[in-house]
């Protein structure tokens, strides 16, 4: 039996955090981790304008020396509503041959968890947290289909 080599038998963990500051801003933090990488990022987004307010990425572990340039890159980001838009500015900000693919891949799934922390400002109860994330994102994707009005006749 031949041994598989590190790609052959490959596990990558990406996982998120969402912690809302005293100051309402929504710290957004995402990690990577894999046999070549250990990568956090955290990103800060405005609690009400949903505006990117700071961003930073530590390369614990990185498959070459030059990984770390894209936190140049990252500050692009800063400026940026998460909303309509976001998946074509992440590819300007960090596309091409001065981008990162891993990082795109991380924020694809973190930024758009900030609009969920909006929708449910204010509510405790799961069930609600639940309906208000629903309501808000109506027409976002197949799992929250726009609600059709009941109409009289």
């Amino acid at each position: 039996m031949c041994k598989l080599n590190s790609m052959e038998d490959f596990k990558r963990d990406i996982s998120y955090r969402l912690r809302v500051r005293e100051n309402e801003s929504i710290s957004l933090i995402g990690t990577l981790r894999d046999c070549f990488h250990d990568i956090d990022m955290e990103i800060v987004v405005d609690g009400s304008s949903l505006i990117i307010t700071d961003s930073r990425v530590t390369f614990h572990t990185a498959p070459s020396p030059h990984c770390e340039k894209v936190q140049n890159r990252l500050g692009l980001l800063n400026g940026v509503k998460i909303g309509k838009g976001l998946t074509r500015k992440l590819n300007a900000a960090l596309g091409g041959s001065d981008g990162c693919g891993n990082l795109r891949t991380l924020l694809t799934g973190l930024l758009p968890l900030a609009l969920n922390v909006k929708a449910s400002a204010g509510v405790s109860d799961e069930k609600e947290v639940l309906d208000a994330i629903h309501f808000h994102l109506q027409g976002t994707c197949v799992g929250y289909p726009v609600e059709e009005k009941n109409v009289v006749d």
